[in-house]
């Protein structure tokens, strides 16, 4: 019986980051039902680093987590995480009103940006048709290498004395005294005195195998496509480009064009798949707003992206259930906002006070907090 002060559920980035974070004061378990970390969305990430990306806590989480992604800590990695790309957020002239909008909640992140016209949208990306009226252009945001993020803080976990395990589904969860017996796969067992949830879309399950009352969360599937890029064109430059109203996006990848309709379908927790219906639209999305001919998919997946009703983490213990953490609902914001969000959620289940830094960012604990949600 192995007997540990935190027992991480699943080893996606979530998981991986905070037992990273935590093991620096304490004895960590991580268990990932899966044969290999990060399975799941962790490894089907878009790959993006936006500041302008989702609600207005997500902002804050990826600027503060900005600081790591330029300057990792010594050992984490040997290469830069981040590579500047550029994102090139574009407009119709009836979608003008939303890119205004856009702007000044850019401008409140303090994110270096820059209204642009349709025709200079068009001379950084010349597939782009005339009814593009205008955009917004952020230099700073970048492509994340995600499988540099993930190992290295699997990486650095391990150096720290993580106990990480593959093929450890969680099979039971049983209350002992103040701590946690949770009954994995083949009969083995772990011994907590906290149980931090980071189990991504299966987060509401695990929580009913403990006997907390469910987040609310929502898993929602999201379709990405790979295609060629149009012949004779340098791709390699260009920004990503993202539709004001999110209906779409696409950027260059390894030489191709990685492609989404910006899906949300409702999902089961599942091993997401695409579906035609998912692709065909995005396909026609893309050929509507550029002039990109698409006959044949190169690649087709899709990940579940899960979130809270009000689309902010949910990150704290359980106000009904002494120690069970939460660590869940990030959203398609979790690589980009890893670094923040593992060292909040450490602080919080250490009980110890947010660092200033995070503090000067504008984080602190209530807007994650899960009773926000009961």
């Amino acid at each position: 019986m192995r007997h540990c002060d935190y027992l991480v559920i699943g080893s996606g980035i979530a998981g991986a980051s905070i037992a990273c974070e935590l093991a620096d004061s304490a004895s960590v378990v991580v268990v990932e039902r899966e044969g290999s970390h990060g399975y799941h969305t962790t490894g089907r990430s878009a790959a993006m680093f936006i500041e302008s990306y989702g609600n207005a806590w997500i902002r804050r989480l990826t600027g503060a987590s900005r600081a790591f992604f330029d300057a990792p800590p010594d050992g984490f990695c040997d290469h830069p995480l981040l590579r500047r790309r550029g994102c090139l957020n574009i407009a119709t002239r009836d979608q003008l009103p939303a890119l205004e909008a856009l702007a000044a909640d850019i401008g409140a992140t303090g994110s270096e940006m820059r209204a642009i016209s349709g025709e200079a949208a068009r001379a950084r990306v010349p597939i782009l048709r005339p009814d593009v009226a205008a955009a917004v252009f952020e230099p700073g945001s970048s492509d994340i290498d995600t499988h540099g993020l993930h190992a290295g803080y699997l990486r650095m976990g391990r150096s720290r004395g993580v106990d990480l395990r593959l093929n450890a589904g969680v099979e039971r969860i049983e209350r002992r005294g103040t701590g946690w017996r949770i009954v994995l796969a083949g009969g083995d067992a772990v011994e907590a005195r906290v149980i931090v949830n980071a189990a991504g879309a299966w987060s509401d399950a695990i929580a009913g195998l403990a006997g907390v009352r469910p987040a609310g969360l929502e898993p929602r599937r999201r379709t990405v496509i790979l295609v060629d890029p149009p012949a004779g064109l340098a791709i390699d430059t260009w920004p990503t480009v993202i539709d004001v109203d999110e209906q779409f996006y696409f950027k260059p990848e390894s030489g191709r064009l990685l492609a989404s309709p910006a899906d949300e379908t409702p999902s089961a927790p599942v091993d997401a798949a695409p579906e035609e219906l998912d692709i065909a639209v995005c396909i026609d999305r893309i050929q509507t707003t550029t002039t990109l001919s698409i006959g044949h998919v190169r690649r087709s997946w899709a990940g579940l992206r899960t979130f809270a009703p009000d689309r902010t983490p949910v990150i704290g213990y359980d106000p009904d259930m002494a120690g069970f953490f939460w660590f869940a609902g990030q959203g398609g914001y979790g690589m980009q906002t890893a670094p923040a969000a593992a060292r909040l959620g450490a602080a919080l289940a250490l009980e110890r006070g947010i660092s200033s830094d995070l503090g000067e960012c504008g984080l602190e604990a209530a807007p994650f907090c899960p009773s926000r949600l009961r």
